[in-house]
């Protein structure tokens, strides 16, 4: 019973991934139309905001630093992306990455919280959208919505916002039309969005003040409370300071991975989707940069306005026609924003529904459109309805538990890809066998190849010594991937303690029990780093591994054990409804569940199952048997 569930839970989705023409999803997109995608998802109304309140409160001027080191943090989980998108370019972002590599049930928990993550961020944009051109408007809508439908209800918002539910529900039939069609729109107001963050740049650096990185606070400085304004100089608030605040930026990089999910609309995906996210990454790590130092010239840290910090600047510096313009950027930027949270909603819908683990009718591609119709109008409906009726300022941290669970996940994938042994990589990908056999044609015979244990037996003496690779093998073997993958394994595992005992440890035990837990951490990756590497040529592949990863995954960790307990509590309830899903649905539905009782999934295109010359050689004995029968 324990064995049957533990396969099902672990067993790995088959595909080919050299397979690109297979996908009934229109093929149109180019790497300048995935990388304007990627800036518009992350560089939207956060530019416009999230350094001011950055600057004033937690880092001073060095949020310009705070800015650099979260960039470089989202470089770690971008360049892991960077190879999955390489590796296994198809549609379902993370949840395919883990599928492809660790399992089942992971890529169920990671597709489900990527479901939760982009719900809630089309309508916490779209709630966002609406309440800024209310203000433009004077709280009109606001005052008329309230006195026509007042909502007196917990966890519900003051009144429905007809405004959000309407934006949201055009923008899912415009994703529906086409996605040539709303890549284009996209483009047009990602290009004038980045154009307002040069004009910001050029106009505000005309009013700079170095001296305001070097200004001392004095007790007559507009604020009184010295604990605010902190020390002065470019460091008021010290170093942890600028790391605190480099915690608070790195929410401001969220958003990169919609270009992930393209991998089935990309023209040549295994090329656009690594140069899109690094090139992406990019640009928007020098808008944030630009941004941060052009207000912290402008205006002392410690007089920024933290809820729209750039208009204020510019009233201080006596030219409101510029605010003007920033606000006119700042809707491009929750437009590009907007579609950006709900491009890939209905992509890892679509993904999930094609493996079965959610109702297929999701999975319905329209013949004329070439979109995932059903799941484009489903999830635009689910985010309209919130965007509606919820309060959505308690659950927007819940997106970050989606997206940092999603990033860590990516990480671990490329330790365990990068050290797994390809030469039993078809046992490993399937071990176990078709339960009826008798009426297998020639294409299903290279559906269900897998007639072989992928155990093996190797002494404790054998193990040590493949631990530090004492007999110098030089490609990966059965043991040396299992040395490899019990690594990768028991250093996220450890993340965990450290991330808990950083946040929260003070005592003297604490610190000596971070000390040695570190020193297991590095020992880990020692042994990790002496295993060999799988040789095969991938189209981009992250660099210094298994160091880079590994800290991407400490660091997203981090981030996740940094958010609040009533996060948490709403993550377990999402969690427990996800379960429920997969328990009654998912896991007797999944293609893989139909290939373990020798069936073909419904709906089923049967060139992505297709072994290659390579892997039917390895199981030539199973075609042999095949055809003596």
């Amino acid at each position: 019973m324990l064995s049957s569930l533990r396969s099902r839970f672990t067993r790995r989705k088959q595909l080919d991934v050299t397979s690109n023409s297979s996908s009934s999803l229109s093929r149109c997109l180019t790497t300048l139309d995935l990388t304007l995608l990627g800036i518009g998802s992350t560089l939207g109304v956060g530019v416009y905001v999230l350094a001011g309140g950055v600057a004033r409160d937690t880092a001073g001027p060095s949020v310009v630093l705070s800015f650099l080191i979260a960039g470089i943090a989202s470089a770690f989980s971008g360049l892991c992306y960077a190879e999955f998108g390489a590796r296994v370019p198809r549609a379902g972002s993370a949840y395919v990455y883990s599928y492809v590599t660790v399992g089942e049930l992971a890529a169920f928990v990671i597709g489900w919280n990527l479901v939760l993550e982009y719900v809630i961020g089309t309508a916490s944009v779209a709630r966002g959208y609406s309440g800024y051109l209310d203000s433009l408007l004077n709280n009109s809508m606001k005052e008329a919505f309230r006195s026509a439908m007042p909502i007196n209800e917990p966890f519900l918002a003051e009144y429905p916002d007809w405004t959000a539910f309407s934006i949201t529900l055009v923008l899912a039939v415009l994703l529906s039309v086409g996605v040539r069609e709303s890549t284009r729109f996209n483009n047009i107001f990602t290009i004038l969005n980045l154009g307002i963050v040069i004009f910001v740049v050029l106009v505000g650096m005309s009013q700079a003040d170095i001296a305001n990185w070097t200004i001392s606070v004095s007790p007559n400085s507009t604020t009184t409370d010295t604990q605010l304004k902190g020390k002065g100089g470019f460091f008021p608030f010290g170093w942890s300071g600028t790391l605190s605040g480099a915690a608070t930026c790195f929410y401001g990089f969220v958003g990169f991975d919609a270009i992930a999910t393209t991998g089935e609309e990309t023209k040549n995906p295994q090329k656009s989707i690594p140069i899109a996210i690094l090139v992406s990454l990019s640009f928007v790590s020098l808008a944030y940069t630009g941004i941060s130092s052009t207000l912290t010239l402008m205006l002392p840290y410690y007089l920024q306005d933290s809820n729209a910090p750039l208009p204020f600047a510019f009233h201080h510096a006596s030219m409101p026609w510029a605010g003007w313009i920033v606000s006119i950027g700042a809707l491009f930027g929750l437009s590009t924003s907007l579609l950006g949270a709900m491009f890939p909603l209905p992509r890892v819908l679509y993904a999930m529904a094609s493996d079965g683990v959610i109702p297929r009718c999701l999975a319905k591609v329209h013949p004329t459109f070439q979109t995932p119709l059903t799941a484009t109008l489903f999830s635009g409906c689910m985010a309209a309805i919130m965007a509606l009726i919820f309060d959505l300022t308690q659950l927007v941290d819940m997106m970050s538990i989606g997206t940092l669970l999603a990033y860590t996940m990516v990480g671990v994938c490329v330790l365990l890809l990068r050290y797994r042994d390809s030469s039993s990589q078809s046992s490993n990908f399937c071990s176990y066998k078709p339960l009826a056999t008798n009426d297998l044609n020639d294409s299903e015979e290279e559906l269900f190849p897998c007639n072989s244990s992928n155990s093996f037996v190797f002494t404790r003496k054998e193990y040590l010594r493949q631990c530090f690779n004492l007999d110098k093998v030089i490609s990966p073997t059965p043991l040396s991937s299992h040395v490899a993958q019990h690594s990768t394994i028991m250093y996220t595992l450890i993340c965990i303690p450290v991330s808990v005992l950083s946040i929260h440890g003070s005592s003297f035990h604490h610190n000596l029990m971070l000390f040695f837990m570190i020193l297991k951490m590095i020992f880990c990756l020692i042994i990790l780093s002496m295993q060999p590497k799988d040789p095969s040529p991938l189209p981009f592949s992250v660099p210094l591994v298994p160091w880079l990863p590994a800290a991407s995954v400490l660091i997203n960790i981090f981030l996740t054990l940094k958010l609040s307990w009533q996060t948490w509590v709403r993550f377990s309830i999402w969690m427990l409804m996800g379960f429920l899903v997969y328990g009654s649905y998912g896991w007797r539905n999944s293609s893989e569940e139909y290939r373990m009782k020798g069936k073909i999934p419904p709906n089923e295109d049967t060139t992505d199952l297709k072994l290659s010359k390579v892997d039917k050689n390895k199981n030539s004995n199973y075609f042999d048997l095949v055809e003596e029968d």
